[in-house]
């Protein structure tokens, strides 16, 4: 990447310095949600208890899809 000037560099110092404090911000919301024993089961196939991380957290939250609604049609929900 060449950045051509020092207000490029600037900002992509910025840039790079907001974006870890959004995955440090997500890796702390989950470890307060989560209490003291700091581990989630399930996520692996052999269902050991990990330490999250905000990869993984963003990781298993990628397969989720926004169904919007509205008041006069709600998206069918599938019944499992």
């Amino acid at each position: 990447m060449l950045l051509q000037n020092d207000r490029s560099i600037a900002a992509l110092i910025t840039v790079i310095c907001l974006a870890l404090m959004v995955f440090c911000l997500i890796e702390r919301q989950v470890r307060q949600a989560l209490g003291p024993e700091q581990t989630i089961r399930g996520l692996y196939s052999n269902n050991h208890a990990v330490r999250q991380t905000s990869r993984m957290v963003l990781y298993h939250l990628a397969s989720l899809t926004i169904r919007p609604d509205t008041a006069t049609r709600p998206t069918p929900h599938p019944i499992n």
